[in-house]
């Protein structure tokens, strides 16, 4: 390879390195994420293309068919998965990239092995991590997206000394691991280590449970930016290192806001099996034989209609259903009227970081209108009324309330202090952390036992009444 053209790709790197950190710089920001998006994609297309300017390449039949049967696996799912199924997809997104970053490692390691060449320290290090970290991810991933797809129970599942088996299990992968370095090659514990890294993916993701999907999403995509890194070092790409990087800080800082969100230590996420039993009233801080108020459309339409400040509180109930258009045009109507119409966003609400935001954003919801926990949270008092919508864990009192509950000490958004709430559920049925929401049987509280969109659109229907 000539000067020039080391020259030409080493440039184009750098290009791709300020296209990429300009990109998280704009994900930012609602507003902006849009052209993030384009902008990091630009970069990584960039890459490739540079990267193709190879001369060790001897055919790129291969290579083209991959891009092809990609892009056409992209688009369509780009176009058929629904926003709910959007944590799946991610999930498993952040498998693909652990995956393909173990395949690098592995890829090489058999390539001198075969070569009989002897693996320098920094490369077998390398290959090591590359194999745990990508492997992890993989098996891992793949249980998260079998958690949120339902096709795995959600429940957290632990096994009879479950983290004292992880321990043991990681502490033999570490001694395969060691056992690979400094000394000649062996594919049999090499094979043995990439099984045993299949398992231990799967033992850390089984124990969690639903609610903490999000962080356990977050996480895995910073183990995948990891792994690239790590595969970065392998071959010696710098863009691979640099993009993984980025990655990985990018999602361990995600996970770190995340972790905070819900009051809790990531060492608790990944060992305290939340959501592992069904708490009950004593974990809720509900009094025995509370009953609910359910309210109907009618009389719930005249109490929007007649308010001045309405916020709407957006949870994975709206997601199911769909219902962000709906959303979007009662708060259309209200604000015809006069109305104060804003959006409030718990940050793990949904299933995965920023899922409420994407959801409303689908809807052309103005970015302006919506507000994070610490921004709105004091305005609740004065809101004549709170819409909660298929929300749950995010709005429960016993977090502040109840030492006993499992989510005590999470910041909630503080539903409770509106003047009037109305709750939009199909039943009573409690949230990823298996217990009752003392919000229900508020007396302020109205609940109207509906699918979020059928619900809406009557209260809709209501409103245009009066």
């Amino acid at each position: 390879m000539t000067l020039d053209r080391d020259i030409i790709i080493l440039s184009a790197y750098l290009v791709s390195a300020a296209l990429f950190i300009l990109g998280l710089r704009y994900m930012g920001s609602p507003a902006t994420a849009r052209m993030g998006n384009t902008l990091g994609a630009s970069g990584m297309l960039l890459a490739i293309i540079v990267t193709l300017i190879n001369e060790e390449i001897i055919r790129y039949e291969l290579i083209i068919a991959g891009v092809l049967v990609g892009g056409v696996i992209g688009v369509i799912f780009a176009r058929q998965v629904k926003m709910t199924a959007m944590p799946q997809m991610v999930a498993v997104f952040n498998g693909f990239g652990g995956g393909a970053s173990a395949l690098i490692a592995v890829s090489e390691y058999f390539r001198l092995y075969d070569a009989g060449t002897e693996m320098s320290l920094d490369t077998s290090v390398t290959i090591m991590l590359g194999v745990l970290i990508g492997t992890v991810t993989f098996s891992g991933s793949a249980i998260a997206m079998g958690k949120l797809q339902e096709i795995i129970t959600g429940r957290a599942i632990r096994l009879p000394l479950q983290n004292i088996l992880s321990a043991v299990l990681f502490l033999v992968i570490l001694g395969l691991a060691v056992s690979q370095i400094g000394f000649e090659a062996n594919p049999i514990p090499f094979v043995a280590l990439i099984a045993l890294c299949l398992v231990l993916g799967v033992l850390l993701v089984m124990p969690i449970g639903g609610a903490d999907m999000p962080v356990v999403i977050s996480l895995l995509n910073s183990y995948s930016g990891l792994a690239a890194a790590a595969a970065g070092f392998v071959i010696g790409n710098p863009i691979l290192i640099i993009a993984g990087a980025l990655v990985g800080a990018a999602g361990f800082i995600l996970t770190q806001i995340m972790t905070r969100a819900m009051h809790r230590s990531l060492a608790n996420v990944m060992f305290g099996a939340f959501g592992a039993g069904s708490g009950g009233a004593a974990a809720s801080g509900v009094a025995e034989g509370a009953t609910v108020r359910e309210g109907s459309p009618e009389d719930l339409g005249v109490l929007l209609a007649y308010a001045e400040s309405v916020i709407v509180v957006p949870g994975y109930g709206l997601a199911v259903a769909q219902a962000q258009r709906q959303v979007r045009d009662l708060a259309d109507l209200l604000e015809e009227r006069g109305v104060d119409v804003r959006y409030a966003i718990h940050p793990v609400a949904g299933r995965m970081p920023g899922h409420m935001n994407v959801l409303l954003a689908e809807v052309d919801v103005p970015y302006d209108r919506l507000y994070d926990l610490d921004q709105i949270n004091d305005d609740f008092e004065r809101a004549d009324v709170a819409i909660v919508v298929g929300a749950n864990d995010v709005t429960n009192p016993s977090a502040r309330e109840v030492v006993d509950s499992p989510i005590y000490g999470m910041p909630i958004l503080n539903v409770d202090h509106a003047r009037n709430i109305i709750v939009l559920k199909r039943s009573m049925s409690p949230g990823f952390a298996g217990i009752d929401n003392p919000l229900f049987y508020n007396e302020k509280t109205s609940m109207l036992f509906a699918d979020a969109k059928d619900g809406l659109n009557r209260l809709i229907e209501a409103v245009q009444e009066n």
